[in-house]
């Protein structure tokens, strides 16, 4: 009998703690969500870019178990393409995906961050980013607006661009119509170029109506899929101003510094992964569009080379330009001496890897 009240005594105290632990459970796991929304600036037909912008989100979403689920809008369709800067330092957008170039007009320094006419390749500019300091100098350009910028997908080696008449030399660049952003845009202008910014989803109709006489945008499976091929005959390489092309994602610092510090990590493991995804299917189907552009326009488009005095020309000026852009505010200059040095420290180095290998298998 006491055996028995015992155990009818015990089995009542473990109902009851269990009862309270059943009360006080939801206040023991319960976990906060967050819901974000990501403007990018890129029309839905840039596959890569819109499919990064939705892996990323994925990504995000897997990672923190279903916790934070951020919905992705293309170009134009919650803001407009160049409108995701100040939405986001506003604090009316918690995120957005873009090319840090486009926002010359408010810190020279970001133009660093997207690619320098005649600076570093893909490869070397992430070694940058996460070696050389150049995030944390990308923080520091960005805190003034209340924004945490990260690197985003690289385009990798950019091709130089659309004409609609042939480039023999210099010369034939004055007056030209070109669409084209950031630094090599303004080594354009100082070569008498006029310098048109259009958003990627308006190129082709600019193009094809004469509004334009010639753009840049990425490469051939970006441009086919665009259709300049349709709207210009010329298609010239390499893109010495934009030889390593790296967009970004950029939190609202308010927004970012509500997410738990395991969130803010994964943010930023989640734009990494994103941004190596990116590289290689931009170099993938890059290759690719190539082969399929050379047998599907014989005749029609003609791959060309820049001769030698337009790359000679372009070096100089772009030069020029990013001596006058360096010098207009401090972080510019900061950020140019970062960028200067880790290009002539990884120019070393690739001077006795790369290049020489390039060399031999060639030969080979």
């Amino acid at each position: 009998m006491e055996r028995r009240r015992f155990l009818v005594k015990a089995g009542g105290a473990l109902v009851a703690a269990g009862a309270a632990v059943a009360v006080d459970a939801p206040n023991v796991i319960a976990q906060p969500s967050f819901n974000w929304r990501l403007a990018h600036s890129f029309p839905p037909s840039a596959d890569i870019l819109d499919g990064g912008a939705k892996r990323f989100a994925k990504i995000v979403e897997e990672m923190t178990g279903g916790r934070m689920k951020i919905q992705v809008f293309a170009g134009g369709e919650l803001i407009p393409p160049f409108g995701v800067f100040d939405a986001a330092s506003q604090g009316t957008l918690d995120t957005f995906m873009s090319a840090s170039y486009y926002w010359a007009g408010k810190e020279p320094a970001s133009q660093w961050f997207t690619a320098m006419p005649f600076g570093m390749n893909a490869q070397t500019q992430y070694a940058w980013y996460y070696h050389g300091g150049g995030v944390q100098l990308w923080e520091e350009t960005y805190a003034p607006f209340d924004l945490v910028p990260r690197p985003g997908i690289s385009t990798g080696h950019q091709m130089g661009g659309w004409f609609k008449r042939k480039i023999n030399g210099m010369a034939d660049l004055k007056g030209l119509k070109f669409r084209i952003p950031g630094l090599g845009g303004k080594a354009y202008a100082k070569a008498g170029v006029t310098v048109v910014l259009t958003p990627g989803g308006e190129i082709f109709p600019a193009l094809e109506r004469g509004v334009i006489d010639g753009t840049e945008w990425v490469g051939p499976h970006d441009d086919t899929k665009f259709g300049l091929h349709k709207a210009a005959k010329y298609y010239y390489f390499p893109g010495w101003h934009e030889p390593g092309t790296t967009g970004e994602f950029a939190f609202s610092k308010k927004a970012y510094d509500k997410l738990p510090k395991d969130f803010q990590r994964i943010l930023d493991y989640a734009a990494q992964a994103t941004a190596l995804n990116g590289l290689g299917e931009y170099e993938t189907k890059n290759a690719i569009a190539l082969e399929k552009l050379k047998a599907e326009t014989k005749g029609k488009v003609e791959i060309l080379q820049f001769p030698a005095e337009v790359v000679r020309g372009m070096r100089k000026l772009a030069a020029e330009v990013v001596k006058e852009e360096a010098e207009k505010t401090p972080i510019a200059k900061k950020v140019h001496a970062s960028y200067t040095k880790f290009q002539a420290l990884m120019s070393d180095w690739a001077d006795i890897s790369e290049a020489p290998y390039h060399q031999l298998e060639r030969k080979a």
